[in-house]
Parts: structure tokens; sequence; C-alpha cells
């Protein structure tokens, strides 16, 4: 019997870089999703076909030495390495593979892939793998298989999102609190089209960047850290511009929660445009197509707020646009853009959205 499974994507509205060091991040996840039709198999084989990348593909369950081959189904291999590690038998499994997930678009399509595989391959075994278990074996899958140290936001996002809100979520606890969007806006994500790639050396040089600043000032992580702090090391100069990003990022994070919780749109605006120019300026992840964006939307009516989302080097801005402005919004963005670019930016409408599900009936 075939089953479907899928998992969403998410946007990050604030809290960019701060979920490795155990900062607050607001994402919420979004109606782009990885669909996973699933059907279990008697040997332990796993056999996989992606509508991205048709030319089949497969692995076996009983690898004593497994190793990744940089190709997209390492996503897949590590988590189902990661699930039986954890304790999950899984049974080999033939899975057809469909996003609507724009891939290098900082939107978290390997996290889509990941929580959606993941969960097909627990569920064929028979197992009810907690939500937040699921999102730790997705990351830990990421971070040792596939070679990306990231953290946990865009796979907790994806098993976690609740329709409607946006999603606070402490990243050393793990607790979380839905934040309610508010019907009169929309979330409009505009895509440069310039693609970024994760597994490359800049995303995991930011990560020690920020472990060499809380070996210096000597705490847990820069989520224990202050700017006060800060001010009474000697720090290198790279190395502090990284630090001041991630605690400011983690202060304005909690107070763009309490803005929204608020209906200060205005205030939540303002948090997101301080959040871009410190990820430009202090952490150097931004992009002249990126700024460009952000630039054009600050001038247009009805819009509340802009921000580079996800991890850098490319990839999308996050947008909070008044409902009834998104239309102008849209077309103006695109001409604009395109103008200065000669690029067709790809503009989406997003609602927020549940996390991964098994579709019924299928």
């Amino acid at each position: 019997m075939t089953r479907l499974f899928r998992a969403p994507g998410r946007v990050n509205l604030i809290g960019e870089h701060t979920d490795y060091n155990d900062g607050f991040v607001m994402p919420a996840a979004i109606n782009f999703w990885t669909s996973v039709e699933a059907k279990r198999r008697s040997d332990r084989i796993v056999r996989l076909q992606s509508q991205a990348f048709p030319a089949p593909v497969e692995f076996t369950l009983d690898d004593p030495s497994p190793q990744p081959c940089r190709q997209w189904w390492d996503y897949v291999r590590g988590v189902a390495l990661q699930l039986e590690a954890a304790g999950h038998i899984i049974h080999g499994a033939d899975l057809r593979i469909a996003s609507t997930v724009p891939m290098g678009a900082g939107l978290s399509s390997s996290a889509a892939l990941e929580v959606s595989t993941g969960f097909a391959l627990a569920r064929l075994a028979g197992h009810e793998v907690p939500s937040r278990t699921l999102a730790r074996i997705a990351q830990a899958a990421e971070n040792q298989f596939v070679g990306v140290r990231c953290g946990i936001m865009d796979q907790f996002t994806s098993t976690h999102g609740v329709e409607g809100h946006a999603i606070l979520l402490d990243c050393r606890s793990l607790e979380y609190r839905p934040v309610p969007l508010p019907d009169s806006i929309r979330l409009v994500i505009c895509n440069t089209m310039v693609k970024h790639e994760l597994n490359g050396s800049q995303y995991n040089e930011r990560r020690a960047d920020c472990e060499e600043a809380v070996r210096i000032l000597g705490v847990a992580s820069l989520r224990d850290a202050t700017l006060a702090q800060l001010a009474e090391h000697s720090l290198p100069a790279r190395i502090l511009m990284r630090a001041e990003h991630v605690i400011s990022e983690i202060e304005r994070t909690e107070r763009a929660a309490d803005a929204l919780l608020r209906h200060n749109l205005s205030r939540f605006g303002e948090l997101m445009y301080e959040s871009h120019a410190s990820l430009r300026d202090h952490y150097e992840v931004s992009c002249p197509e990126l700024d460009l964006l952000v630039d054009l939307a600050r001038r247009l009516p009805g819009v509340h707020g802009a921000r580079m989302t996800g991890g850098g080097f490319g990839g999308c801005t996050i947008n909070l646009v008044a409902a009834e402005s998104v239309a102008a919004f849209t077309s103006t963005i695109r001409t604009a853009y395109h103008q200065s670019t000669g690029i067709e930016p790809d503009i989406y409408t997003c609602q927020a959205v549940h996390g991964v599900e098994e579709v019924l009936p299928f």
C-alpha cells in the first residue's frame, strides 16, 4: 500500500543565525511542501526517485560504513541512519519525492526533505516518533552526515508549524509559543534567484566565529553574553562583529514577538530593518541583490517591514505587507528589480500552515 506524507518549508520572520547560538527565532511554516509517496519493501533497500532529479537512486540500510555522496539523497540517507541510531529500526522503502519548496532560496527545502522522508520511514515501520525527536533526528542528519552545522530552527518549524501563526522558539529549551499573524497582513517572499549552498564553507565559518567568541567570553553560548560583556573583552574585529549581531538579534527577536502580540506592526517592521542591517554589516551574509530588494520594499506603501531571510549569500527577503497592498507591491518590486539586475524575481504570497503530516486518504 502506498501512503502519502508531506512536510512544509519555512520562512523566518526574524532571528537569523541565532538558533545555533541557543537563542530565539520566530519562523512560520509556509504552504510550500515536500511530499513523499512511500511504499514499504520487504528488504532493507531504500529506493528514491525525485521529481527534480528523475534518475532513481538506492542505498541499503545494512551498509556497514555509509559515506555521504554530496548529492541530494544524502539528506534522506542521513535521516535513515539517525532514525536507527535513535533506536527506531526501519524497513526498506520505495519513496517518490516531489516538492514545491524552492531550492537554494533559504526556505528550508533541505529540512522539508529530511522531515518528510524521516516521518515516512518511521511511520512505514510503525513508529510514532515524537515531533521534537523527529526534529532533532533531522538536524543530526544534516550536521553529522551532510556536513552542514545548522541549528534546529528549520527542522523544528517543519515538524511544529501552527496554522495562521509564527512560532517564537527558544532554541535552547525547545519551548515555543505560537504568535498569531494578523489577518490584515500577508507574508510576501521575494526570491533574488541567486542560489546559495549552505554546505559550503561560509555558513560553517560563521558558526566557528561564534564558537571563538564563546571561548573568549567564557560563556556557555552567545545566548548568555551581553553587549556590555563584549566591551569588556578584546575580540578580533571579525569575531566582535559576529557576536554583536547574534546578541542583538536575540534581543530583537524577543522584542519583535512582543510587538506582534500587541499588533504593533510598525515596531515589528523597524526591528526587521534593524535585523537586515546587522546581517549585512556585522554578520556579512547579505548580498547586493538582497539589499536591493529590501531597499525597494521599504519605499513602498503598505510595507510594514522587510529583511533577508535564511542563511544568506543569496535567497529571499521576507516582507510584511498589508493585504490590500500586495498586488501593487508585487508588480512594483518585479519591475524595479528586473530593471536593476536583469533578473526576473519569483514572488510568493504565503500562508502559515501546520507541520508534517500523513495525508489521508491516499
